[in-house]
């Protein structure tokens, strides 16, 4: 790694206390982070202690209440500190936003006694979530899921299997998506399962291209029992209340993309104005140099544009499909970036010295997770043009 420091982001933050709490973020990406990521991703080691120190610091709540144990963050400044932790490692930066997303459905459709006995353990307890829509035979399709909750009693049995779920195996809790009635989104419902219960287990954690620290493992439910307490919102609310935490989980991954990005970039501009050849730094080459032009102002346009989305979110304004191009755009910058830091970097890019080949493996998921890119454009397309078929 180059020994370069990078010039911090000019953030645009609302508030004296969102300086001092992004000052807190990159201070602990600098100090408890970054030094290990390259150690721990290669030997696929998941950094729980840090998640335990982001919760003892109060940042696995930001967007929520704090009567729960929550930040009180808008959106605008919760993204940015996702920036932040992305850029020093996309294990933790994916993670928190995993963790937030799996708090969603608890923290925004549940009962006050629903979030007053569950919701503080969640947001600022030590407890980590995961977020559990995908199944085998429904990834994109995810309205075809049969994982299915049969009532009996006060009770609900779960039965069924769960595939690509981050911190699968790991997470004290899940926010699991099972059919109770008919065919199709009307028949789903949402549920909150701990972590420990009987009948849940991981699977063994998928071998990835990247991201080997975080764990990616199907979850199997056999048999789970889970009382009525623990369903979320109305039988057959729980389509509806998955695709509008991914919204918002669209915007978290668009935030850690930018933040995987900036990384990049600042990786190649510290080789690049370092390295000499033909008796000059190889920043000095044109070519190189509107290389660097390009990524920085793919970086300052994708960045503007998850905030924009926040933004409208933090007003209570319809933002799914902003969500949905900051999610398209953000994750093919990070792509196209890494990409060219690898080339700027040469041969020396192609190797693990430097961490541009692993950002470069990164950024390809962020592409797949939270709805395909190819599906992202599927869903602006029916904002602009109108739905299918019509």
């Amino acid at each position: 790694m180059s020994d370069r420091d990078p010039q911090p982001v000019e953030r645009q933050l609302p508030t004296e206390e969102a300086r001092d709490l992004l000052a807190l973020v990159r201070d602990i990406a600098q100090r408890e982070i970054a030094p290990r990521a390259a150690e721990e991703e290669d030997a696929g080691r998941f950094p729980r202690e840090v998640f335990t120190l982001l919760s003892e610091s109060g940042l696995l709540g930001l967007p929520y209440d704090s009567e729960y144990g929550g930040g009180d963050q808008p959106y605008e400044v919760y993204l940015q500190v996702l920036e932040e932790l992305a850029a020093a490692r996309l294990t933790v930066g994916l993670g928190v936003s995993v963790h937030t997303l799996a708090s969603y459905a608890l923290a925004t459709y549940g009962t006050k006694q629903q979030q007053v006995e569950h919701l503080p353990a969640m947001l600022g307890g030590g407890l980590l979530g995961a977020y559990c829509l995908s199944e085998p035979s429904s990834g994109s399709d995810a309205a075809s899921l049969r994982t299915r909750a049969v009532r009996d009693g006060d009770e609900w049995v779960i039965n069924g299997s769960k595939a690509w779920i981050t911190h699968g195996g790991i997470a004290d809790f899940y926010t699991v998506m099972a059919r109770t009635g008919e065919e199709g989104p009307r028949g789903i419902t949402a549920f909150l399962v701990p972590g420990d219960a009987p009948g849940l287990s991981g699977a063994v954690p998928e071998k990835k291209m990247g991201m080997k620290g975080s764990p990616t493992a199907q979850v199997h439910l056999d048999g789970v029992r889970v009382g009525e307490d623990r369903r979320i919102g109305e039988e057959g609310q729980g389509f509806f209340i998955a695709l509008s935490a991914l919204d918002s989980g669209r915007l978290g991954i668009a935030a850690c993309a930018i933040g995987l990005a900036q990384a990049a970039l600042d990786e190649a501009v510290a080789y690049a104005t370092q390295r000499r050849q033909f008796g000059h730094p190889i920043a000095d080459f044109q070519g190189l140099r509107f290389m660097i032009a390009d990524m920085a102002t793919q970086i300052e346009a994708g960045r503007a544009l998850y905030l924009a989305a926040a933004r409208l979110r933090d007003a209570g304004k319809p933002f799914a499909k902003q969500a949905a191009m900051a999610k398209l755009h953000c994750t093919d910058t990070a792509m196209k970036v890494t990409t060219d830091a690898v080339q700027i970097l040469g041969g020396y890019g192609y190797t693990a010295d430097f961490p541009a080949e692993r950002y470069m493996r990164e950024a390809k998921v962020l592409q797949i997770v939270e709805g395909t890119n190819q599906i992202q454009r599927m869903v602006i397309a029916r904002h602009v043009a109108g739905p299918e078929g019509r």
